[in-house]
């Protein structure tokens, strides 16, 4: 939903006149969580029709990073349930704020230093970015000590970008996190996720979208003990409709629910 541009209407209004602009500015801000999660259901309903899948495989997850709490309560009132945050700190310090909403499902999805692994298993219902065993066996002992279980993605690295986190595809360390399932027994190892290089052209992504899938299928077909390959986490604001035809069961949209970030 388009806002009206205040800080140019500014120089043009009289102060009553622009207070009810901007008055007009925060309502339509406030119903736009709501008209751009159905918004966007709509489009993942078409692209699952293109695709031939059915919708009820893919879930839609609001990456609530940088919103405070009243913007996540307004995507919850909108009927979302389920989240995804970044920082393990910044939820802590919104957490509080948001404990009434039960029925929110809470998803760690940035990059998790090990130090954070006992906070994180306190805090989240799952982990969709494990890169390491180490970073697993702390996570399974928190998860242990906290007597539940924590719901867990390995993160892949598709486009071996440097800067970025993840297992290389044909990494041994990803052979070691697969392995180690069985033991670490306070993890459930349900799929894959990754972040593919960014590109304009929402299309430039399609191969690494299907690079993944590929993965997993072939993770799959080994019948690994105490590792499902049920969930693939990829897609966010700008190409989740591709990679929902290359069989995401996941897409993460941020920007596209809320708007740009409302802080660095």
């Amino acid at each position: 939903m388009a806002r009206a541009p205040l800080r140019q209407a500014q120089g043009r209004l009289s102060p009553a006149s622009f207070a009810q602009r901007r008055a007009v500015h925060d309502l339509l801000h406030l119903m736009s969580v709501a008209a751009n999660i159905s918004s966007i259901q709509e489009r993942i309903n078409a692209a699952s029709r293109r695709a031939g899948r059915n919708v009820n495989g893919i879930a839609l997850m609001a990456v609530t990073k940088t919103q405070p709490p009243e913007r996540i309560r307004e995507a919850y009132d909108a009927g979302q349930r389920f989240f995804g945050e970044n920082r393990v700190q910044e939820f802590a310090g919104k957490a509080g704020a948001l404990q009434d909403l039960q029925a929110a499902e809470w998803h760690m999805i940035g990059h998790l230093q090990t130090n954070k692994a006992a906070k994180t298993a306190e805090l989240f219902r799952a982990v969709d970015s494990v890169d390491s065993l180490k970073l697993a066996e702390k996570l399974d002992a928190a998860a242990r000590s906290f007597g539940k279980t924590l719901e867990v993605l390995i993160e892949i690295n598709v486009g071996g970008e440097a800067a970025k986190s993840g297992v290389a595809p044909e990494s041994p360390a990803l052979d070691q996190l697969l392995f180690a399932a069985p033991r670490l027994q306070a993890l459930a190892f349900r799929g894959l996720m990754t972040v593919p290089p960014f590109t304009d052209d929402p299309e430039g992504a399609r191969p690494y979208f299907r690079k993944l899938r590929e993965l997993r299928d072939a993770i799959a077909a080994r019948k690994l003990p105490a590792v499902a390959m049920d969930q693939l986490s990829m897609g966010m604001s700008h190409d989740f409709e591709v990679a929902i035809e290359e069989g995401s069961t996941c897409v993460r949209v941020g920007t596209a629910i809320f708007g740009e970030r409302t802080k660095p």
